[in-house]
């Protein structure tokens, strides 16, 4: 029984943070469209890996310095290729249904394809702890995965979402708002992990929650700015 309790606590804060963001919307989406977007930010997490992976051996082969070679990998290895495939579900399965229909609904489709993504980061992150199940750590990685990188997946994702609704109603600048949401989650994204991973005192966590705070502020602004916003243009 470890494994399924092992994917049980690894889907558990993406169902929660789900849970909290669908209650955000009036007219709610199908249940049938939710599933498939999160399953499908699910499995694009999968290539990912190996993408990530391939960029990390062309970086190494470069004869860089090695705190360059660090932030190539944390900045393009990781959050550019996360951020735009996260993007790549929602262009590809979402912006072309009939069930996207409003404005809102660019933030909360790539929130749901975001934690689909988390979902499959947060299982393969516990299943390594093998057969023996060690309830209090499981419990720990699951709380700080939730309140850590699966709520910047949500975040980052949202703010892509956010200037992807404005992009419909700013045609001449549609490419530009793109590359600014894309450009600012990846950038945010980035600097989280190498805040986490690579700075040492308070800032290893003074800066992560800074960019936590400061993104969940501009997403909830978000949301209040694109309820106001009655109909949306299709690409």
């Amino acid at each position: 029984m470890t494994y399924p309790l092992y994917i049980f606590f690894g889907l558990a804060p993406s169902i929660i943070w789900l849970l909290f963001y669908l209650r955000k919307d009036a007219h709610p989406e199908s249940n049938q469209m939710i599933l498939k977007i999160f399953f499908c930010g699910l499995l694009i997490a999968i290539p990912t890996v190996f993408i990530e992976v391939g960029i990390f051996q062309e970086i190494e082969k470069l004869t860089l310095a090695p705190a360059l070679i660090v932030i190539l990998n944390t900045f393009v290895g990781v959050a550019l290729v996360e951020e735009f495939l996260k993007y790549l579900v929602v262009r590809e399965k979402v912006l072309k249904s009939p069930e996207f229909d409003e404005p809102l609904d660019a933030m909360l489709y790539m929130i749901i394809a975001a934690l689909g993504f988390a979902a499959l980061e947060n299982i393969l992150i516990l299943l390594p702890l093998g057969p023996t199940f060690l309830a209090g750590r499981v419990l720990s990685i699951s709380a700080f995965r939730f309140l850590g990188a699966t709520f910047l997946h949500v975040l980052c994702s949202a703010t892509v979402g956010y200037f992807l609704a404005l992009s419909f109603f700013e045609t001449k600048k549609r490419l530009r708002l793109l590359s600014l949401g894309l450009g600012i989650s990846i950038f945010l994204h980035g600097l989280y992990n190498f805040s986490i991973m690579e700075m040492e005192g308070f800032l290893k966590a003074l800066i992560p929650a800074i960019i936590l705070i400061g993104l969940a502020i501009f997403v909830s602004l978000g949301f209040k700015r694109l309820k106001k916003i009655k109909g949306v243009c299709k690409i």
